[in-house]
């Protein structure tokens, strides 16, 4: 609903009910003590609806409907092709509605059916499981920079180096991790152009601007085929898997059914990638 559809809905059960459920401001809106009794009276109805809804659903034969699903961009970039087209290809009578950002969301606040973050990342009453094999960071950098500049043999060389800056969601830069025999660094590089998305990040390195930290995923087919070349190997030890994550549900629909299922699949068959 648009903004303008939901606020004339709310102030018409106002209407009908003869009592302000929120206070509103130019700035803000929260509820009154009648709207936060009215939502703790109604609240159970509301999940007994939904539960029916379900229980319906889960009779269905066929997979149909929707599933939203969030990610982080690497993520879903990991994982489109092995699982979710594989997954539209079995069942087209299904919607993926995919929304990647790389803030951590609450799925269930947020109305998604799953979330697709890193293992360490997933919330303690979430059910999980794992999706491929574990994953590394890697730096690498084109033939022909590397003629030019010379290779960083430790973390410290990069800053004597064109590095291509990461920015965070929060706008923060991050710091490229590295780790070797249990030690821990963290290089705050520099260099000539900061991004926040890794298909730009890999534009720029081809065409030998500098040195990029990224998922091997990411860059993996221009690694075996010679358009770029990994430095720092023994820096950047395996993390953890990606896991794929969401609610307990009594009365999973067919289609929710049937993706975990698949979900489930992926880590028996090969790992995608090199």
């Amino acid at each position: 609903m648009s903004t303008t559809a939901l606020s004339n809905a709310v102030g018409k059960l106002e209407r009908q009910l003869g009592v302000r459920l929120f206070n509103r401001t130019t700035r803000s809106v929260s509820l009154t003590d009648a709207g936060r009794e009215f939502i703790g009276k109604i609240g159970p109805a509301l999940q007994d609806i939904h539960d029916a809804m379900d229980a319906a659903r889960s009779q269905q034969e066929f997979p149909t409907g929707t599933l939203r699903i969030n990610a982080f961009a690497t993520a879903a970039r990991e994982i489109l092709s092995p699982l979710i087209l594989r997954f539209l290809r079995l069942y087209p009578q299904v919607h993926i509605d995919l929304v990647t950002e790389g803030r951590l969301v609450d799925v269930v606040a947020d109305g998604f059916d799953f979330g697709i973050r890193t293992w360490d990342l997933v919330p303690s009453d979430m059910i999980a499981m794992p999706l491929g094999p574990a994953r590394r960071n890697v730096v690498v950098g084109s033939p022909a920079y590397f003629r030019t500049h010379g290779k960083p043999l430790v973390p410290p060389d990069l800053l004597h180096h064109a590095c291509l800056r990461i920015r965070l969601p929060n706008g923060a830069s991050y710091r490229w991790h590295f780790e070797k025999n249990g030690q821990p660094a963290q290089i705050a590089v520099t260099g000539p152009i900061t991004l926040d998305e890794a298909s730009l990040s890999r534009i720029a390195v081809l065409e030998g601007a500098g040195i990029g930290y990224f998922m091997e995923s990411d860059v993996c087919e221009d690694l075996d085929a010679g358009r770029l070349e990994m430095v720092l190997e023994d820096w950047t030890p395996p993390l953890a898997p990606l896991a794929l994550y969401y609610p307990g549900r009594r009365h999973p629909s067919a289609a929710f059914k049937a993706f975990v299922e698949l979900a489930r699949e992926l880590p028996k068959r090969a790992a995608w990638g090199r």
